[in-house]
């Protein structure tokens, strides 16, 4: 067995908004007469997508949750976040992680992208920040039915891989996800897919708890160390 491709989370592994996220959805929801803390957007959102997010918000709060409902607040989001990136002179990018896919590209790996994110959004930053072209398959919350900590995104990934590279026939276990959130680390295992867990948004010694491995920033791994798993 060898490592032969690499799929990254998006939000919190690619570009630090999180903190844009989570000030959006407050105040999509205070529109909505709902006043949201922090701690409650941190249970039920991280590593989630948008619709399980607010599904379970909603819910929770004793709200009738409709799909045209849902869609209205999620298209006001992603309008409210584009607005936002594009006031911004840069994009909040972690220079590591944009490095770290910059020297991979340099390698035989396959790269991906396994995001809760809409594919607009995750289009949208990929294109303004010159990383599109390193990766060969995007799955996004448009693709799949459920949500992080569900395996589906990384086993679509996979099986577009193979269908991208016929020749590949590649298996989850040669795969390295590569994640911020519980949720994401539980649904790249939940796919037998390994986990290096980055601590930008969970403390390390959470994330270190269920992740294969875990760093700080991904200038610290030692990926000849992650290789010899493989």
């Amino acid at each position: 067995m060898a490592l032969r491709a690499i799929l990254f989370d998006f939000n919190g592994i690619i570009i630090n908004d999180e903190p844009i996220h989570e000030r959006l959805l407050q105040q999509i929801l205070l529109e909505e007469n709902l006043n949201i803390e922090s701690i409650e957007l941190q249970a039920f959102c991280l590593g989630r997508s948008d619709r399980a997010c607010l599904e379970n918000l909603l819910e929770a709060r004793g709200r009738i949750v409709t799909e045209t409902y849902l869609n209205q607040l999620i298209e006001r989001k992603a309008k409210s976040y584009q607005a936002e990136l594009e006031a911004l002179p840069e994009l909040p990018l972690y220079p590591d992680t944009k490095a770290f896919i910059r020297r991979l590209s340099e390698t035989e790996l396959k790269l991906g992208i396994v995001s809760g994110a809409i594919r607009s959004e995750v289009e949208l930053i990929l294109q303004r920040a010159e990383l599109k072209r390193y990766f060969s398959v995007i799955v996004t919350s448009d693709e799949v039915a459920t949500s992080k900590p569900e395996p589906e995104g990384y086993l679509l990934a996979v099986q577009l891989l193979n269908e991208t590279y016929p020749d590949l026939n590649l298996k989850p276990e040669e795969c390295l996800g590569i994640e911020d959130s519980l949720a994401g680390v539980k649904a790249a295992q939940q796919a037998g897919i390994s986990v290096v867990g980055v601590a930008h948004t969970y403390p390390f010694h959470m994330l270190q708890r269920l992740a294969n491995w875990c760093v700080d920033s991904l200038a610290d791994l030692e990926l000849d160390r992650v290789l010899k798993h493989y």
